[in-house]
């Protein structure tokens, strides 16, 4: 117990702890550093294999936190005669992406690495394209969407067939049936309004 919890009793003279202030001004060293993974994990999985899939699913939360920002940019951002539809649209996309950065990050736990998680931290390591802070019009933020989809997409393809070259079952079916099948679906419905079809009279 640190010393500014314990309290001089004004009866006994004796040390008594301090039960009601906060101890908050704690500092220490951290206890893992990012790209490790704990040594010794009774998973089933050695520790190189899950050095590896720890790395490429970093990469892959990085991508995934800048998409579903992107959405929610999209979601405040978007105009036009769509905007009820892609206004709603959007902000269930950002929740799904949400899901998907949590089964991410805690994968990456569970496997005895350390998961990103800052702002500053995901800018650094994303692959998708930064996106100016200034408004722009729905095709644009279709496509962009569109885009940061592709690569997510292309790369969790690649990250499932190596977490089963691997062994790593569980990383495998975290890609496939989560990220992958997420992905795909908002890609059907985002992409969907980027086709010029009448809505009245056929052609």
């Amino acid at each position: 117990m640190s010393s500014n919890a314990l309290k001089e009793s004004p009866k006994t003279n004796a040390k008594v702890a301090d039960l009601i202030t906060p101890n908050w001004r704690q500092h220490a060293k951290s206890i893992q550093k990012y790209g490790t993974v704990v040594k010794d994990l009774p998973i089933g999985l050695d520790a190189s294999a899950r050095q590896e899939i720890v790395g490429r699913l970093n990469l892959l939360l990085a991508d995934t936190i800048t998409l579903r920002d992107l959405y929610k940019k999209s979601h405040w951002q978007v105009g036009g005669p769509t905007f009820y539809q892609l206004h709603l649209l959007f902000d269930k996309h950002a929740g799904e992406q949400s899901e998907l950065v949590d089964e991410l990050a805690e994968r990456i736990q569970m496997l005895g690495g350390v998961s990103i998680a800052m702002a500053h931290d995901v800018a650094a390591n994303t692959r998708i394209e930064r996106v100016p802070i200034d408004r722009e019009e729905v095709p644009v933020q279709i496509s962009r969407l569109l885009d940061a989809h592709h690569l997510i997409l292309k790369d969790a393809r690649d990250l499932a067939e190596k977490a089963d070259d691997l062994g790593d079952v569980g990383t495998n079916d975290l890609i496939a049936s989560s990220v992958v099948r997420t992905n795909e679906m908002q890609v059907w419905f985002v992409s969907e309004h980027l086709v010029e079809m009448p809505l009245v009279f056929a052609r």
